[in-house]
């Protein structure tokens, strides 16, 4: 009897002993599973739709050079000028109107005020009234060619008159760097090297345009700025051109300037007048 009473107690101890066991073991597996390093969740990483771009810092001053010219319908301005061609020199008055991309009319008057010439100059075409000698001269832009080099177009011309930029010479190939305040732009356009001088005002100061193998170069410097409405011109614009024994220099100061302002542009070839050869 007290044998099996024994057992009984030996049995039942033995029972807890692996109950406690078993729960051991379960919390050891707990442990273990909780100790575990987790396995890292690799994403792929986007930028937003409205992170901010890198800055093109050649654009952003190209588009506020542009931004910055006298952008104009009409310009009309009268011209105290000292014209000098192949060692003569002479002074007159220019009176200067121009219908922006269109047309440039000039009136060309002597020291008397008697009209001595006139000019009509179209993207496409070039019209000359010679008063002095009744004669008329009818040519193909292509005909200041004869003084300048082939990239120069209306657009260059009528930019150069009131010292704006040319539009060709803004370009993404360009080179720009800063000196003493202003902004020098240099590149090469079809052969033809180029450098303008900017200021501060990003107004242009000075033009210049060469062509090395056709012995043709083109200075333009710009200067005593003046404002006009909301826009500022030069009222000095000094040209000298170079094409081979070719020289040509002409002074502008404008004593006035007007823009936006209706004009006509009237040109008439008188019937008695002859054409130049």
């Amino acid at each position: 009897m007290k044998e099996n009473t024994l057992s009984n107690k030996l049995y039942r101890n033995q029972v807890r002993v692996n109950r406690y066991i078993q729960i051991i073991a379960v919390c050891g597996l707990l442990v273990v599973a909780g100790c575990k390093a987790k396995k890292q969740l690799v994403v792929n990483r986007t930028v937003p739709v409205n992170a901010p771009k890198p800055v093109d810092e050649k654009k952003v001053k190209l588009d506020a050079i542009r931004a910055n010219q006298s952008n104009f319908t009409t310009f009309s301005g009268k011209a105290r000028t000292k014209l000098a061609f192949s060692g003569s020199s002479n002074e007159a008055t220019l009176n200067i109107r121009i219908k922006r991309d269109r047309k440039i009319w000039i009136s060309v008057t002597a020291i008397a005020g008697i009209e001595v010439a006139r000019a009509l100059i179209t993207p496409d075409s070039i019209l000359l009234i010679n008063r002095l000698q009744g004669m008329y001269v009818r040519q193909p832009f292509s005909y200041v060619y004869k003084f300048t080099g082939r990239q120069v177009n209306y657009k260059t011309l009528e930019s150069l008159l009131t010292g704006n930029a040319v539009p060709e010479l803004l370009n993404e190939r360009a080179e720009l760097q800063p000196a003493n305040g202003n902004i020098i732009i240099t590149g090469n356009l079809q052969e033809l090297m180029y450098k303008l001088i900017v200021g501060p005002d990003l107004r242009v100061t000075q033009t210049n345009l060469d062509n090395p193998p056709a012995q043709q170069s083109l200075q333009v410097v710009n200067g005593a700025f003046i404002q006009s409405g909301s826009y500022t011109i030069p009222s000095q614009i000094d040209i000298s051109s170079i094409a081979k024994d070719k020289k040509i220099q002409v002074n502008l100061h404008y004593v006035k300037i007007d823009l936006d302002k209706p004009l006509d542009f009237p040109f008439t070839i008188p019937v008695r007048y002859s054409e130049a050869n």
